[in-house]
Parts: structure tokens; sequence; C-alpha cells
């Protein structure tokens, strides 16, 4: 019997979190409205202050040492608008809360089917993905749209850890009604410490980077009720390692009939 203290607790702090995360999101627009208006001015400027492009054909334009010096600052100045504008969008979709819809699926399948739609990623940066699908894993509720955008965060993160090109090796395993998705590239490696902060919020190890992609991955697996862990080494690549319940696991652990047959809304962490 469930204890309705804790219930009352439970729904308070959920509460709590959904109204900081509307007050985040709300400052985060407000932000990008100006970011945005900049973003035009800086245009706007460019156009104002520095000649036309030359159309083909023609002698290229060249830019007086002023014109050169005001291009520079223009540019850099856009720049940084996209990156906070970027920044702005990934921590959105951090903060914002929504439910995640779980149905049967097919876990291989989805996993087969969002690898194809990135192939061309990987192929344009010189990565091979090579896939060990498991044929006898147990089926599985999935939020179709949210897993893929956990899976493709851990692809590009494993892409942009192999500057030269390299492998990616996806594999998925039974863990008896358990489902496992194992995913091990050939890339630079982390240290321990490193590693043991790739979920937190705002860290990251790229220049640019949000720190906010894995943070989201693991709000997602989570809300599968499943979990994500890394293991790494410097110098030989990364392996993250994702362990997703069966259907009927699922159901068991949320009173249900344990048939599996029916869909399930959970709301992410």
């Amino acid at each position: 019997m469930a204890d309705p203290t804790t219930d009352e607790t439970v729904q308070r702090l959920m509460d709590q979190y959904a109204e900081i995360a509307r007050l985040a999101g709300g400052l985060a627009h407000e932000i990008k409205n100006p970011l945005s208006t900049i973003r035009l001015n800086m245009q706007l400027l460019a156009e104002d202050v520095l000649p036309d492009p030359a159309d083909d054909g023609e002698e290229p334009v060249i830019l007086s040492p002023p014109q050169q010096r005001a291009a520079k600052r223009i540019a850099a100045v856009q720049r940084e608008c996209t990156r906070l504008h970027d920044l702005l969008d990934d921590f959105l979709n951090y903060a914002k809360v929504r439910r995640v819809e779980l149905t049967p699926r097919d876990l291989n399948h989805e996993i087969a089917d969002a690898l194809d739609f990135f192939e061309p990623e990987a192929d344009k940066a010189g990565v091979e993905i090579v896939p060990y699908l498991d044929p006898d894993l147990p089926t599985v509720r999935l939020d179709r749209e949210a897993f893929r955008g956990a899976l493709t965060n851990l692809l590009l993160n494993a892409v942009q850890a192999m500057p030269d090109g390299g492998q990616i090796v996806v594999q998925t395993r039974a863990l008896g009604d358990r489902a496992a998705v194992y995913l091990t590239d050939t890339g630079v490696g982390m240290d321990d410490a490193t590693a043991g902060k790739m979920f937190e919020a705002f860290f990251s190890t790229k220049s640019g980077g949000s720190g906010l992609g894995l943070p989201m991955t693991m709000k997602i697996i989570e809300a599968h009720g499943g979990a994500i862990s890394v293991q790494s080494e410097l110098g030989r690549g990364t392996r993250f390692a994702i362990e997703l319940p069966g259907v009927a696991r699922l159901a068991r652990s949320e009173g249900g009939s344990g048939k599996g047959d029916k869909s399930a809304t959970t709301p992410l962490p």
C-alpha cells in the first residue's frame, strides 16, 4: 500500500519542479527575443558598412583596413549570438516538462531505423557504425521520438570524440527480462574524473558545448524506467550502457497486470 505522505511529498516536489521549469523557460524566451533583435541588427549593420560581395565573374571585393576590422567584429558578434541562441534552445529542451508516451516496441527495429537515419552524418565524419543486434531481446516500451533523440545524442557525442574518424559499435543484448544497449566508440576517451561528470548539467568537454545533451539523454532513459552509465579510458574510447526493462517487468513495477499490452505515460524526471 502506498504511503500517502510520500505521495504528497513527491507531488509537491514535482509541482515545484514544474514551476521552476516554467519560470526558467520564460526567462530563456525573454533572453531570446532581444538576442534575435541583436542578430538582425548586426546583419543590417553589415549590409550598411560592408560592400556587397562580388557576383560570379566579377573581380573580388577588396576591403579597406577599417572595413576588415568591422567585418571581423560583426562576424564575432554574430557567431556569439548564434552560440547563445543554440544554448538557449538546448536549455529550453532540458527544462521542458513533458511526458513520454510509452508503447510496446521492437528495440532492435527502432535502433536500426535510427542508425540508418544517422549513417550519412557518420559517413561525413569518416566514422563506421557497426551494429550487433541480439535477435532474442524482450519487447520494451518506448517513446519513439524521445528514445531516438537520446540515441542520436549518444551517436553525436561519439562522432565528436573521433575527429579523425573511427568506429562506433552498437550492440543490444538480452539480460533476462531486460534489454541492454551498448554504444562503444574508438575515440579519444576520458579520465575517470571527467567521465563521472558527463551527466551533470552544463558540464562539457567541447568548446562551445551546452553541456545539456547527455543530461537530457539520462532524463529520457530514466523516464523509460531504465538506467544509463558510462565507462571510458583515455586513448582507447568510451562505452555508454543503457538498460531498459522489458514490458512485463515495467508493468509489474507500475502495479499493472504484467501483460504489457497497453501504453503508459511517464513524466520526465
